[in-house]
This record gives structure tokens, C-alpha cells and sequence, in this order.
């Protein structure tokens, strides 16, 4: 089976004569990130990352998307953390999408490069660092873990796209798919960070409107998206992040595949301002 390419931020800055005006848009239910927007000038910095800058494209807001935080990385040859995670609480899903780099997970060393994809449990004992000559870039999705009384929390886990067979969406006829990391089934996860793809012409053919947000980065291709009853063209570099129950579908626009990487929050109850719960009761 043939490797599979993704679309990676390089940074820059535009010319002076490029036009001001581009796709860019924060509205109440959604929000479109342009991959001309990640720029050099909007990349930020990490405590304890050497060698290290990353584009912020999601972070929790209150009265918008607020379970997770996605990020993508990039780290300059010798560069990483040993010290990457500062929240115990919080789980993470990385995903190589350019370069190579080694992780340190629970003392032993994984080799990640092109669709190398690690899920690190909360409190995970982790590191990172590029031993190779190039930048590597990844994505790393962070969300604070639901802990359940009487479920587990689920393991750590290192493997790569490329070893997963996608499971194709039924009476389709394989026009779109997605690639499961995880056991939807398994309660133990309270996140999915899953890869969908389109054929050319495939279509999500409703508004979905769910509970779940989402974070969706364009890997490869291209497609028109119906958002709150907005059409919008997006394609390979592009970020759409959605709030709760925005009616979203789309369908692939291009000659060839559509595919991104998606998040959404799952299995777990709905919190309530007056449950003994959130009180911390």
C-alpha cells in the first residue's frame, strides 16, 4: 500500500503585495483557519521545548469549543522536551506529519516519522527529541481526561496510520472511510483523534448536528463544507474548528482525495452545573 502524504505548515510571511483579504472567519458556530494564515509572526513557544516554535489553531473558550486544545509542532533539528507535558491531568494524541523524531514513552524509545501516531494517557512519563537533520511537524491534540469511577483509564499506545486498515461508512461504497485509532466501543477513551477520507465526489450527504466538537486539519485535497448554513471551500493546510451542534457537511471538490484529521469529544456524560460532580462533591 502506498505511504500516505500530508500537508505541513513552513511558517513565512506573505509580500507586501499579496491581497489583505482571505478565507479566515470566527463566527458564533465556527471558526476557519487558512493554512496562509500560519505565518511566522503567529507561532508561539513552549516552557522546556528547545529548538521548538507552534502554530495554537485551538484552544478552549468559554462559550465556544471547550474541551481540547490542538496544536502543531514544529522542532528544529536537536530540539524536544524532556519535560513536554505540564498538566498531569491532561491526555494528548500526536501525529507526524513531515520529518522524523524519537519518543520516550514509559522509558522505552519509539521511532516516529510520516503517519507515526502515539495516544499518551494522562500522567504519562514522555519525551521527545529530532535526532535528524531536518524539522519534524507533528500535531498534538490535548484535552483534560473524565476519569470514571469503575472504568480504566486506557493505556498508552504507539503505531502508524499506515497500519490500520480505514473502515469504510456504510452504503458508500468506499467513497468515505475513516481510519480508527481507537474502539469506539471502548469507554475507556473519552477523545477520538481518527483520520476520515473522501473519494473525489464523496459526500457527508446531511447536516450532522451533534453534541461532539470538533477540530478538523486538512491533510490532503480538497472540499466545500456546508457550516451553519454557510458554504465554504477549504483545502490541504486549512483548519476548521466547531463548536457543539454546528450543522456541518461537505463533500470532496477536487480531483483527488479529501482527508483530515479529526477530533471529538465522546463517551461521557454531559457536565452539570448542579451535579454533586462538578461541585467536586
Amino acid at each position: 500500500m502506498a505511504r500516505n502524504t500530508y500537508y505541513a505548515p513552513k511558517g513565512g510571511l506573505p509580500p507586501q503585495t499579496q491581497l489583505i483579504h482571505d478565507r479566515a472567519v470566527f463566527t458564533e458556530a465556527y471558526v476557519v483557519i487558512p493554512k496562509g494564515v500560519m505565518s511566522d509572526i503567529v507561532t508561539s513557544f513552549l516552557p522546556f521545548w528547545d529548538e521548538t516554535r507552534l502554530w495554537v489553531i485551538a484552544r478552549p473558550l468559554s462559550g465556544f469549543a471547550e474541551t481540547f486544545s490542538h496544536y502543531i509542532m514544529e522542532v528544529s533539528p536537536n530540539g524536544g522536551s524532556d519535560k513536554p507535558e505540564l498538566d498531569k491531568g491532561a491526555e494528548g494524541v500526536l501525529f507526524v506529519v513531515e520529518g522524523e523524531m524519537t519518543l520516550t514513552l514509559e522509558g522505552k524509545e519509539h521511532q516516529m516519522d510520516l503517519g507515526g501516531y502515539a495516544f499518551l494517557p494522562a500522567g504519562s512519563n514522555w519525551s521527545v527529541r529530532n535526532n535528524s537533520d531536518a524539522p519534524v511537524r507533528f500535531h498534538w491534540v490535548r484535552k483534560a481526561y473524565q476519569f470514571v469511577d469503575g472504568i480504566d483509564a486506557p493505556e498508552a499506545f504507539v503505531t502508524n496510520e499506515n497500519d490500520i486498515a480505514p473502515t469504510a461508512m456504510p452504503n458508500t461504497n468506499d467513497a468515505w472511510a475513516t481510519t480508527r485509532f481507537t474502539d469506539p466501543t471502548d469507554l475507556r477513551h473519552d477523545m477520538h483523534v481518527n483520520i476520515v477520507t473522501f473519494q473525489p465526489g464523496g459526500v457527508i450527504p446531511f447536516d450532522e448536528t451533534h453534541v461532539m466538537e470538533h477540530g478538523l486539519y486538512v491533510l490532503e485535497g480538497k472540499a466545500v463544507y456546508h457550516l451553519n448554513q454557510d458554504w465554504v471551500e477549504v483545502e490541504a493546510g486549512d483548519y476548521m474548528w466547531l463548536r457543539a451542534f454546528c450543522p456541518q457537511a461537505c463533500y470532496a471538490s477536487g480531483p483527488t482525495r479529501f482527508r483530515y484529521l479529526l477530533y471529538k469529544d465522546v463517551n461521557r456524560h454531559m457536565l452539570l452545573n448542579a451535579s454533586p460532580a462538578y461541585r467536586g462533591r
